[in-house]
């Protein structure tokens, strides 16, 4: 499932959303993550995960293949929330 950053950001009171476009269905929360410059390797992400306190639609989220689909919203400590949304057609 391949996926597209998108840089346009909005901004929600003093937080910065950006968007990612999916380029298919879903995308992992790995893949996004590394996707978004986080991690250089996919073997990174454990550790990541396990360091970092990463919200899933407000749920923390500790699983790296779990899929994110348009429409949900991933929090990252220290880069703001990033928007989940549908491929351009």
């Amino acid at each position: 499932m391949l996926h597209n950053k998108s840089t346009a950001p909005q901004e929600a009171g003093s937080i910065m959303t950006q968007h990612f476009q999916l380029r298919g269905e879903y995308i992992t929360l790995g893949q996004l993550i590394k996707a978004i410059g986080l991690i250089q390797t996919g073997g990174e992400i454990k550790a990541f995960l396990a360091s970092h306190e990463v919200q899933v639609n407000g749920e923390r989220e500790e699983r790296r293949g779990r899929k994110l689909r348009a429409g949900d919203t991933v929090i990252i400590p220290g880069t703001g929330p990033v928007q989940i949304v549908e491929p351009e057609h």
